[in-house]
């Protein structure tokens, strides 16, 4: 059997394929002229530019980094000292120290100083009446300083063994430092420490004097020891102390204070100073100290910096600028 035709449609199907050619022959020009234009090139070629060529700077005149603390130093070398910090107290110095006790055993009848007193040499502090010739005779300190323990009251029967005074020039004290076994090989005598004992006791600077042969079986500690002057009477006995022991000293080629540096984008930055503004710049963190950073790079000897205000020019990358001194 012949299959059936159908000239209609054949002819219908061939116009329509025959229109479809003409109008995309007709489209291809203006589509090739389109994509060849600058202003119309693809999305991600632009955001990869962005990514690669993108710069952060922001501007600021004189006026506004005053007003808002910007502090610009020079890179250069500097002293770094690594320490350790340990715990210590402040003692009497008993070599200042005298326990004053009675030579013969009687009855207290009169007492004349008391704790916080102070006292000069060969001064009275009490009269006892003696258990063995029945009369009354002075007791009196050896030493000038502060009376800081009265053990006695009037009318007490005492013995030459109980010690009824005890009177301390504290002119000089010992600063007591307690040391951890995983230390002692790094604390030796001669050594600087700088003793702090909080707010009301500014730091001051001592030398180890003295260390324990040694070490405590209960605490399992050694124990090392400055001698501080204290003639304003500033250091009292029983206050909790910090000793910074300094252990080395070196020299860094380029170093800067621990204000100038900023964690941006997920990087340690410093921001430098450029013709344009101020540009957060990433670099390499060494050693360090209490105040001071190594850099190891991205920071030349020369440069200038930012020192202080960091912060503040972080935070302004991220909100806009200080009246259009925010440039990119």
């Amino acid at each position: 059997m012949k299959p059936t035709s159908f000239p209609i449609l054949e002819r219908r199907f061939v116009n329509q394929a025959a229109l479809v050619l003409l109008a995309l022959s007709l489209a291809m020009p203006q589509l090739s002229a389109l994509a060849q234009e600058p202003g119309h090139e693809a999305h991600g070629d632009e955001q990869g530019h962005d990514e690669e060529g993108h710069e952060e700077i922001v501007s600021l005149s004189a006026e506004e980094m005053r007003e808002f603390g910007i502090v610009v130093a020079e890179a250069g070398n500097a002293t770094l000292t690594s320490s350790v910090d340990l715990p210590g107290e402040i003692q009497t110095n008993d070599n200042m120290l005298a326990h004053i006790v009675p030579r013969f055993s009687g009855i207290v009848t009169d007492v004349r100083a008391q704790v916080g007193d102070k006292v000069a040499a060969g001064q009275v502090l009490a009269v006892i009446e003696s258990d063995e010739s029945l009369s009354p005779y002075e007791v009196k300190t050896l030493i000038a300083g502060t009376v800081i323990a009265k053990h006695i009251t009037l009318g007490e029967a005492i013995s030459r063994e109980h010690a009824a005074f005890v009177v301390a020039d504290l002119s000089s004290v010992w600063a007591d430092i307690t040391v951890y076994q995983r230390d002692i090989s790094t604390v030796a005598v001669g050594q600087d420490v700088q003793i702090s004992g909080g707010h009301a006791h500014p730091a001051v600077t001592g030398a180890i004097s003295y260390v324990a042969p040694v070490i405590d079986e209960e605490t399992r500690t050694a124990l090392a020891r400055v001698i501080l002057p204290n003639p304003g009477g500033t250091w009292r006995p029983g206050t909790f102390i910090t000793a910074r022991i300094l252990l080395e000293s070196f020299v860094v080629p380029v170093a800067i204070p621990r204000t100038a540096l900023q964690h941006f984008e997920d990087q340690d930055v410093v921001f430098v100073q450029t013709p344009e503004g101020f540009m957060p710049r990433p670099v390499t963190v060494g050693r360090s100290d209490e105040n001071t950073l190594e850099i190891v790079s991205g920071l030349a000897a020369g440069e200038n910096y930012v020192s202080q205000g960091g912060f503040t020019l972080k935070a302004e990358l991220g909100k806009g600028s200080f009246g259009g001194g925010h440039a990119h």
